[in-house]
C-alpha cells in the first residue's frame, strides 16, 4: 500500500521533432529525481545549454546534466550499446557522473551493425530509383525496430548470455545479409566481426542493465518525482503522423507507459512542447513551409536565427509558420495538459507573424490537421496574421516583460489549441524560462 506517491510528467513535442524537449526537460528536473526516455534511440538529439555551455545528448536522459538525478532508459528504446558507451565516456570527460545514476531495460532491442548497413542501403536504393528517400538517420532505428516487431530481436540482456547471443544473432544475420545482397545489392557482414565487437561491449554494458519498469515503480512508492522524456514529436509516431514520412516508435505521451513498464495511471500531467514556429527535417508534407534557403525572406529569418541544424545529422531543418491546425491534432493525440512553447525570441524583429489557423482542401475548410497525407500536402493554410514586435524578447522570466504583441500572439494559440499555455522559452539556457503553471505544482 503506498503512502507517499510522487507526481510525474511526461514531456512530448507536438510537432515534427526537435522543439526543444532536452531544454525543458532539464530545466524541470530541480523537481525531479528521475527522468525516463521511453521510446526512439540514438536518431533523437537534444541539445542543453547551461550557463552557456552546450552539451548535445542523443541516448541518455537529459536529466543526467542535473546531479543526483537517476537517469533510466525503457524497454521502449532501441540502443545502439556501442553509441551508448560512447555517449557515456564523452559526458564522463567533461566531468558528468553517469554510470553510477544510469540504469538501461534489460528488454531494450540491440542495434546492431547489419541494422545500419540496411537503413542506409534501403536508403540509397530509395534514392536511385526516384521513388524518394524517407529522410532516416542512417541510424540502424528502423530496422531494429522491425526486428522487435517479427520478435527476432537481440535484446541487451543477451549480453549476459554468451552462448545464446550466438545463436540467435547467427540466424539473424543470415536473414539479414539475403536482404543486404540481395534485394539492397549491398555488402553482407561477417558473423565473427559483428559477434565479436558485440561481446567487447558486454563487460561494460551489463553493469548497467536494470529491471526499469520495477525501479520505476519502486521509485513512485518512495514518493519520487518522474519525468518522461519523448524523443522526435507527434507529427513523425509510427502511427499518429505524416505516414510513412516517420520514425519507427510511438512517440505520443500514451507510449510512456509501455515504453517505460509503467501503468497509465502513474502518467499525471502531460507538457507538449512547441516552437513558436515550425520545423521539420527529412522529407514529408510540410503545408505552413516557407522559402527558407533565400536570403532575406521570414523563413532563412527563421532558419539562421534559430540555427535551425538538426542535433543528430547536421541537416538544416525546413522552417514554416507556426500549424495551429496541426497542434490541434497533437493536443487531442497526446491529451495535452498544457503546453510549452519554445523559441519565442527567434519572432523577434518581425514586421508581422502568421499562424495557420485551418487549411483549404478541394475547396473544403478543415480546422484539424488531416490523417492522409497526400491530403496533408494539397492543402493550403488559412492564415491569420498578427502585429510583430521589435523589442526583444530573448532571456525573458516574466511574463509582464513581453510586448504586448508577443503576449496576443501567444493567446491566439492558447484559444486555436484549447489549451493553456504553461511556460515559455526565450532563450536557449535553462534560466531563459517564463512559468506560468508549473508542471509540478499544478
Amino acid at each position: 500500500m503506498q503512502s507517499t506517491a510522487g507526481r510525474h510528467v511526461v514531456v512530448v513535442g507536438t510537432q515534427w521533432g526537435d522543439e526543444g524537449k532536452g531544454k525543458v526537460v532539464d530545466w524541470m528536473t530541480d523537481h525531479a529525481q528521475g527522468v525516463v526516455r521511453f521510446q526512439g534511440g540514438h536518431n533523437a538529439g537534444h541539445t542543453l545549454v547551461i550557463k552557456g555551455v552546450k552539451t548535445a545528448l542523443q541516448l541518455i536522459p537529459s536529466g543526467v546534466m542535473r546531479d543526483g538525478v537517476q537517469c533510466y532508459i525503457g524497454n521502449g528504446v532501441v540502443v545502439d550499446p556501442a553509441h551508448l558507451l560512447s555517449e557515456i565516456e564523452r559526458l564522463e570527460k567533461a566531468g558528468v557522473e553517469v554510470r553510477s545514476r544510469l540504469r538501461v531495460s534489460e528488454n531494450c532491442p540491440m542495434i546492431l551493425p547489419f541494422h545500419v548497413a540496411v537503413d542506409k542501403a534501403r536508403e540509397a536504393l530509395r534514392e536511385s530509383s526516384g521513388s524518394g528517400k524517407i529522410g532516416t538517420t542512417g541510424k540502424g532505428i528502423g530496422p531494429a525496430y522491425e526486428d522487435k516487431v517479427a520478435r527476432r530481436a537481440l535484446r541487451l540482456q543477451d549480453l549476459k548470455h554468451p552462448d545464446r547471443l550466438a545463436s540467435k544473432l547467427r540466424d539473424l544475420l543470415d536473414l539479414h545479409n539475403m536482404v543486404l545482397t540481395g534485394h539492397l545489392k549491398a555488402e553482407p557482414l561477417d558473423f565473427d566481426t559483428v559477434y565479436a565487437q558485440a561481446m567487447a561491449l558486454a563487460p561494460a554494458m551489463t553493469p548497467l542493465l536494470a529491471d526499469v519498469g520495477y525501479a520505476l515503480h519502486q521509485a513512485h512508492q518512495r514518493g519520487d518525482n518522474l519525468l518522461f522524456e519523448g524523443a522526435q514529436g507527434t507529427l513523425l509516431d509510427i502511427d499518429h503522423g505524416t505516414y510513412p514520412y516517420v520514425t519507427s516508435s510511438n512517440c505520443v505521451a500514451g507510449n510512456a507507459a509501455a515504453g517505460a513498464g509503467v501503468g497509465p495511471q502513474m502518467l499525471h500531467y502531460m507538457l507538449g512542447i512547441t516552437k513558436a514556429y515550425a520545423t521539420r527535417v527529412g522529407s514529408g508534407p510540410f503545408p505552413t513551409e516557407l522559402a527558407w534557403e533565400t536570403e532575406g525572406t521570414v523563413g532563412h529569418h527563421l532558419s539562421v536565427v534559430g540555427q535551425e541544424r538538426g542535433t543528430v545529422t547536421g541537416r538544416a531543418r525546413r522552417c514554416g509558420w507556426l500549424d495551429a491546425a496541426a497542434l490541434k491534432r497533437s493536443m487531442i493525440i497526446n491529451g495535452i495538459t498544457g503546453l510549452c512553447l519554445t523559441k519565442l525570441d527567434v519572432l523577434d524583429g518581425l514586421d508581422e507573424v502568421c499562424m495557420a489557423v485551418g487549411y483549404e482542401l478541394n475547396g473544403q475548410r478543415l480546422d484539424i490537421l488531416p490523417l492522409d497525407p497526400d491530403e496533408i500536402a494539397a492543402c493550403k493554410p488559412i492564415y491569420e496574421t498578427f502585429p510583430g514586435w521589435k523589442e526583444s524578447t530573448y532571456g525573458a522570466t516574466s511574463w509582464d516583460s513581453l510586448p504586448q504583441a508577443a503576449k496576443n500572439y501567444l493567446k491566439r494559440i492558447e484559444a486555436v489549441s484549447g489549451v493553456p499555455i504553461a511556460m515559455v522559452s526565450t532563450g536557449p539556457d535553462r534560466e531563459h524560462t517564463i512559468v506560468l503553471r508549473h508542471p509540478y505544482k499544478a
